[in-house]
């Protein structure tokens, strides 16, 4: 346990809102709780303390330096260190984890090393009578003082630590252990007993045999600081794993200058707009798009796609993957926190600082466990002295109660699963915003799924334009394109993508005129582009705008026809028809109304993602009811909806009714996850149990939900459910042996049946196997 350490920042004020200080000193769960107990009497403060990741996040504060400082002064007069975390520098908390081990490490090898000839000979000497020499209890005195002492400082430390700010933890249980058995053996040399004595685990020994009991006091620390030492080493993989999306980020740029050279500036210096290199072999700094060469690119570190992927000019990027071919010049688009790299590891650290409802219910059971825990050992010591006379028998019993009820265990069981789970998550493309998030994951039973940008791929084609008697396609496709290249939904990028190069149209209606016609139509069109003002979105509707000052409606035929500023004609059956051929199709078909007359209608398909099909099937697998939730017509959704055999399908929902739907499935009880990508999704993603965002989409989708999955691929929702799953079972495995062992050995170590010697090693191994058991969350592997 290293020393409290001052603020390797000293000056620099935090730029967020919310203060995060690395800890220092802290050892298990009662040391996080009573952080946490200081910091929120600060006027205002709301702090939450990991012990797992050894941070506390502080709100309420203000960001000036006389804030930081109050708050690592509270923590400094709590009895540990305390510095402001920097995302950039975390040598201050890898130095104090070091020290930490390392000073472990130290003190385990010189206990083991004393307590190896030590429990020797004590047996022996016990045992065998005649084999004893002169001082033979003075030599174990000598060989167990160091152990005690200078081995058991850490323990010490905190035990008094605690005692001087009122305050217990496990360390005060370990503490008292160790101290009360060895001065029982120094009693016993001092007054020796006149009759057989009784040496734990083997029952009665000869006279004189009482001093042996130094070996309870040695074999238990030894075992401690072992516990300790391994615990410290796999807590430190633990945290490895959430963040090995922060270490992706390269640390340099290669910059393309104006005269074809290049120089190397670090990467924060990079800006929007900038043309950098990427050699083979070397990670992308920034996102951006490929301006010249062509190369494999390597994206698996960061969204998990086990596949290289051929990229040539045009094509986007993102920073933290690995150029694996050619030489490429990528044009930075997006620079420093603007990354996606970096919004995925800010939201993988804020998931993990963020604490479960489990966690908080185990630190609130350990907040009241250890005063309880001595009380017991007090209890169980008085009550054998005076039903057997015999201190010693009721020392052991007492110590044995005090030893095998540490809850240590209990403090590690939630926040290393968590933590281990949410890091790998983050190496399959899946973010989780919270450990929260995690939790809800394993208890949803029904999933619902968008349909475009979700279930399909959300690059809808023109197939084709059935323009009014009289008009052309073209006629059709420069106001509505007019109207779209306002909007971001996939319709509107179909219906721009075509009118921007007619030649791309298919099907009999765009064969009407000559090729020479349809050139000279669209070379006069794109030169004097329509006036476009006025541009609203009808979510879920369709979108309008005054194109030349006049009335452009592009959406549903019913939406177009009834918001014409004047009373629409009945629409003729061309239109009904061909609205109907698309969709018994499963295409989407919008109409064109500019000025009161119905211009045309467009058709256009939305292919089903390659992986929704095996994605769904999985979901059903594992006991999921499937719901397809959709804006578009019910011909177009059951279309889908039995390509993929999705059991339920809600059509023609507008977005605000969208909510409505996922809020009248949690009225029936059912735990709800929605899927989505779009603008229209978010009010739905926010409403259900777990809101789950595919990457591709806008911001606002991301913001509202839960869990971001980051690759093109539908299978990762199925990963980030079983994921959860795992992870929420690690959980209570963890707490079933935390609470189960201790609920089991204490009535055993109360009545007299165990070994302090054996508790001491139970207790020790106990956080070893919960830490263990959250590590294994590192082998999930991704469904094919």
């Amino acid at each position: 346990m290293s020393a409290p350490v001052q603020s390797r920042r000293d000056g620099a004020s935090p730029t967020d809102k919310q203060l995060e200080l690395d800890i220092s000193g802290m050892t298990c769960a009662a040391c996080a709780n009573r952080i946490e107990r200081k910091l929120n009497k600060l006027d205002g403060v709301t702090a939450m303390v990991n012990l797992a990741t050894e941070r506390a996040l502080v709100q309420g504060l203000g960001t000036s330096n006389d804030d930081v400082a109050l708050a690592i002064s509270t923590v400094e007069k709590a009895g540990y260190g305390a510095a402001l975390h920097d995302d950039e520098d975390d040598t201050w908390t890898q130095r104090a984890a070091a020290e930490r081990t390392s000073s472990l490490r130290r003190r385990m090898g010189v206990a083991g090393l004393l307590s190896i000839p030590l429990m020797s000979l004590t047996l022996q000497l016990a045992l065998v009578p005649s084999v004893r020499f002169p001082g033979w209890q003075l030599v174990c005195v000598l060989l167990a003082l160091p152990i005690v002492t200078w081995c058991a400082w850490p323990f010490h430390r905190a035990t008094v630590r605690g005692i001087r700010h009122r305050s217990l933890s496990m360390d005060t249980l370990i503490s008292l252990g160790a101290t009360v058995s060895f001065l029982w053996a120094l009693w016993t040399l001092k007054y020796p007993a006149t009759d057989a004595g009784y040496w734990l685990g083997f029952g009665r020994t000869p006279a004189g045999a009482d001093a042996v009991y130094l070996d309870v006091a040695a074999g238990m620390v030894t075992f401690q600081l072992a516990g300790r030492y391994f615990e410290s080493r796999a807590r430190r993989r633990a945290g490895e794993v959430l963040h090995a999306l922060g270490n992706l980020a390269a640390k340099q740029a290669r910059r393309l200058l104006p005269d074809g050279t290049t120089e190397m500036i670090p990467a924060e210096e990079l800006r929007r707009g900038d043309s950098y290199v990427v050699l083979p072999g070397e990670r992308f700094v920034a996102d951006g798009s490929i301006a010249d060469g062509s190369s494999t690119i390597d994206s698996s570190a960061m969204t998990g796609e086990s596949v290289p992927v051929e990229a040539a000019p045009g094509d986007a990027v993102l920073g933290g993957t690995t150029n694996l071919t050619g030489r490429l010049v990528v044009l930075a688009e997006a620079v420093g926190a603007r990354t996606r790299l970096a919004q995925m590891a800010a939201i993988a650290d804020e998931a993990q600082r963020r604490k479960s409802r489990v966690q908080k219910m185990a630190d609130k059971v350990t907040q009241y466990f250890v005063p309880s825990v001595i009380v017991l050992a007090i209890v169980v010591g008085l009550a054998w002295f005076f039903a057997t006379g015999s201190g010693a028998r009721a020392l052991a019993n007492g110590v044995a109660v005090l030893i095998i009820a540490c809850p240590c265990a209990l403090g590690l069981a939630t926040p290393t699963a968590l933590m281990v789970g949410v890091g790998r998550a983050g190496q399959l493309g899946i973010l989780v915003k919270g450990q929260d998030a995690l939790e809800s994951s394993g208890r949803i039973d029904t999933v619902v799924l968008d349909k475009t940008g979700t279930l399909t791929t959300g690059r809808m084609a023109v197939t084709d334009v059935v323009p009014a008697p009289g008009l052309t396609p073209s006629d059709v496709l420069v106001p509505a394109a007019a109207v779209e290249r306002s909007s971001e939904h996939p319709i509107a990028r179909a219906i721009v993508t075509v009118a921007d190069d007619l030649t791309a149209l298919t099907g009999p209606s765009t064969s009407s005129g000559t090729e020479e016609g349809s050139r000279t139509d669209r070379s006069t069109t794109m030169a004097e582009p329509p006036h476009v003002t006025d541009f609203r979105a009808l979510l879920g509707w369709g979108a309008r705008a005054l194109v030349d000052g006049k009335e452009c409606i592009v959406g549903r035929l019913d939406t177009v026809t009834a918001a014409s500023p004047t009373t629409p004609e009945p629409v003729e059956g061309w239109a009904t028809d061909a609205i109907t051929s698309a969709e018994r199709a499963g295409a989407v078909a919008v109409a064109v109304r500019h000025d009161g007359t119905l211009l045309g209608v467009v058709t256009m398909a939305d292919q089903v993602k390659p992986s929704a099909q095996s994605a769904v099937e999985k979901l059903k697998e594992m006991g999921l009811r499937t719901v397809l939730l959709t804006g578009d017509s019910e011909l177009v959704a059951n279309h889908v909806a039995a390509q993929l055999g999705i059991d339920e399908v809600r059509a023609r929902v507008l977005p605000d009714e969208k909510s409505g739907v996922v809020q009248s499935l949690r009225d029936e009880g059912r735990n709800v996850a929605m899927v989505g990508d779009g603008i229209n999704d978010s009010a739905a993603l926010a409403t259900a149990n777990l809101g789950i965002a595919m990457g591709q989409g806008t911001e606002i989708a991301m913001k509202s939900a839960d869990i971001i999955i980051v690759r093109d691929d539908l299978r990762t929702l199925v990963d980030a459910i079983q994921l959860s799953r795992r992870t929420i079972s690690t959980i209570k495995m963890n707490l079933v042996w935390a609470f189960g062992y201790n609920i089991a050995a204490i009535p055993i170590a109360a009545a007299g049946l165990l070994n302090p010697l054996i508790a001491a090693a139970a207790m020790a191994m106990s956080s070893v196997l919960v830490v263990s058991n959250s590590l294994r969350l590192r082998t999930y592997e991704p469904v094919d």
